[in-house]
């Protein structure tokens, strides 16, 4: 054998051949293809975050929304609890409620007063017109005497709830004021959630 002094530079001039692939295998029960690699297979199993058919999972997220909505409102209507939503399971909502419905509101009543007063102007001015300002200031009587009904409402309620609940139950965050005054100036049998008592005077204990 006779020394060759390029040998080594050509040899590292030549490619590394790649490793020999691993012949399947058969028969007898062994495996017929090569072992896939730990992160082939680990991610074989990952799931991708975004779907891929977006407009069909949206429509799925939001017809699943609609549906808890629904029950929620059927909740309030048969005043099932624990089914309507959590705000209103809060137990100085409960308390707000119960108050606001056993007492007569003169705040619910003034859309029907005033549509009332509308229509009646409209047939009694034609004929008589001096009696445009008389009804004005009826009008008028009775929206500040329903403003004023509610803030000795509200004035009253905020004691007890404060008394019962602490201060937590009147801070600026829980909106309990805006609540009260909303449900007083609905009709009672518009009032969502339901009364719980069907009757007024029931009061909170």
């Amino acid at each position: 054998m006779t020394w060759n002094p390029f040998k080594r530079s050509e040899d590292k001039e030549k490619p590394e051949e790649a490793p020999a692939e691993s012949t399947p295998k058969t028969g007898n029960g062994k495996k017929n293809r090569p072992t896939p690699k730990m992160k082939d297979a680990q991610a074989a199993k990952i799931r991708p975050l975004v779907p891929k058919d977006r407009k069909a999972s949206n429509k799925a997220a939001k017809a699943k929304l609609r549906e808890k909505q629904d029950a929620e409102y059927a909740a309030m209507k048969s005043g099932d609890l624990h089914h309507m939503p959590k705000t209103e399971q809060i137990d100085y909502r409960i308390y707000i409620r119960d108050y606001v419905d056993a007492r007569w509101n003169l705040a619910e009543f003034m859309m029907p007063f005033i549509i009332i007063m509308l229509v009646a102007s409209m047939f009694i001015t034609s004929s008589n017109p001096q009696l445009t300002w008389p009804l004005m200031l009826v009008m008028y009587a009775y929206f500040f005497a329903a403003i004023i009904d509610v803030a000795i409402m509200w004035h009253g309620l905020k004691k007890k709830l404060i008394a019962k609940f602490g201060e937590k139950s009147v801070a600026k965050g829980t909106r309990s004021a805006s609540y009260a005054w909303s449900r007083a100036m609905q009709m009672r049998r518009w009032r969502l959630p339901r009364p719980r008592n069907p009757k007024r005077g029931v009061w909170p204990q």
